[in-house]
């Protein structure tokens, strides 16, 4: 299971340390792609085929399918842990979730976000008033 917070820095080149607990789950190789709220999405191999089989089953004809479509499969990347256990980012999705340096990643017990840290923080402050999750709590049953 993917959970927990982790700060990272990005490297010049564009090299990201992926977390030692995380590195097992993904696996050999794994799929980056653009996220939902500014951030990067990392899903295991596994996951990422299961959630493409959902997705190819969305009709060509549904416009917000299309798009939907269009910005997970289009922004998709594979990628590889180097011998140090590090990715590279490609420069567009970089650039697309406004990563520069300083990151978190967050995991989201099948899938990792990869948040720039100051939009994490700000994130995080929309969390300070746990009775706004009252909802998905109720909904939940717990």
């Amino acid at each position: 299971m993917l959970m927990g917070e982790y700060n990272h820095i990005i490297d010049a080149k564009g090299r990201l340390i992926v977390p030692a607990k995380f590195r097992d789950e993904l696996g050999e190789s794994f799929i980056v792609t653009r996220g939902l709220g500014s951030c990067l999405s990392i899903y295991p191999m596994a996951d990422w085929e299961k959630m493409m089989e959902k997705v190819s089953s969305l009709p060509v004809t549904d416009k917000k399918g299309r798009d939907f479509k269009r910005y997970i499969v289009s922004g998709a990347t594979e990628c590889e842990l180097d011998k140090m256990g590090r990715i590279l980012l490609p420069q567009p999705l970089r650039s697309f979730a406004g990563l520069t340096k300083e990151v978190v990643l967050v995991g989201q017990i099948d899938f990792i976000e990869i948040w720039d840290k100051e939009k994490w923080n700000r994130v995080q402050q929309e969390f300070e008033d746990p009775d706004a999750l009252d909802e998905v709590w109720e909904g939940l049953g717990i």
